[in-house]
């Protein structure tokens, strides 16, 4: 009985220890982490829940700003500009965002063949993804130029009439996705890590059934591929529908011609920081993210259908 008498003031200074141990732990931790929570709070959670009242306002950033309701999102479905915007801003995603999953699935497929000198063919393909947005636009806005551009230069050689590529209504967004196609690096890394996720032993089993290299890739490659297809789609779309820098950049912010490259971001950034119209931009802000969420959920829901996750 002495002992045990003995034993209990021991274990509740060993239990007191643990639980300074444990609080010690526990601020050094949040020390750590307050440069992300604060960073977290002042420059993301305030400003977007600050950016819901702005949107009912007409607060302009040098003047507090009146409520008034509805009005800047009714504004919004009158002006021919907001929804010229959104139909350039579908039109890339479109195009871009398939044809990115494409050409990144066939570009991995071939830097994933085990060749010689494949880590330099890797490199080449990932180096332009290294090159800033501006520089790159004004690389493009030289080589695509209708009159002294190297690409109608090189084709006028071979008697092709170049078409005006940035200078003209019909060609400036095609022009726009092949300069997005060039960056599409950081997707390949992606693939090619998808790539070799998959085990040898299913294209061996395909082997021995005697599927040619078009119905190994069609049965074993692509599904097995999906849940990255479905990862750099969900990312593609959001960055598609957050187009910004190149438009801006080659238009000098006008979005010419005709309003042909005026990009819903673009429109957004006018109308806050050009205009000093904060609430209408808080306004549209909310709608694009409305979307993004309306069109990230879909594509959640559908790959129950064709997302295939190994030993499912």
């Amino acid at each position: 009985m002495e002992k045990q008498a003995d034993s209990i003031p021991v274990l509740a200074t060993t239990i007191v220890r643990k639980q300074r141990s444990f609080r010690r732990t526990n601020v050094i931790g949040w020390i750590f982490a307050s440069p992300w929570a604060l960073g977290l709070l002042f420059f993301y959670a305030i400003p977007m829940f600050a950016s819901i009242y702005f949107s009912f306002t007409t607060y302009s950033i040098l003047q507090p700003g009146e409520f008034v309701g509805l009005n800047n999102y009714k504004d919004l479905f009158h002006d021919p500009l907001f929804w010229k915007s959104i139909y350039n801003t579908i039109y890339f995603a479109v195009f871009f965002v398939p044809l990115s999953i494409f050409f990144g699935v066939a570009l991995a497929m071939m830097l994933n063949l085990k060749i010689k000198g494949m880590s330099v063919y890797r490199t080449i393909f990932f180096l332009p993804t290294l090159v800033p947005q501006v520089a790159l636009a004004v690389l493009w806005m030289w080589l695509l130029h209708p009159n002294f551009g190297l690409v109608n230069g090189m084709l006028a050689s071979i008697g092709i009439d170049g078409p005006p590529w940035l200078g003209g209504e019909s060609w400036s967004k095609p022009s726009l996705i092949l300069m997005s196609l060039w960056g599409i690096g950081h997707a390949v890394v992606i693939y090619l890590a998808g790539l070799g996720d998959i085990p040898d032993e299913y294209y061996e089993a395909a082997e021995i059934d005697g599927a040619s290299w078009f119905q190994k890739t069609k049965t074993v490659t692509v599904p097995l591929l999906t849940p990255v297809i479905f990862y750099n789609l969900v990312m593609g779309t959001i960055g598609a529908f957050q187009q910004f820098t190149l438009p801006y950049t080659m238009t000098k912010g006008q979005g010419t011609p005709a309003n042909s490259m005026t990009f819903y971001v673009m429109y957004l950034y006018e109308n806050g920081f050009k205009y000093f119209k904060m609430g209408y931009a808080s306004a549209m802000a909310w709608i694009l993210f409305v979307i993004v969420m309306a069109l990230t959920a879909l594509i959640f829901v559908s790959s129950k259908r064709w997302v295939h996750y190994q030993g499912k």
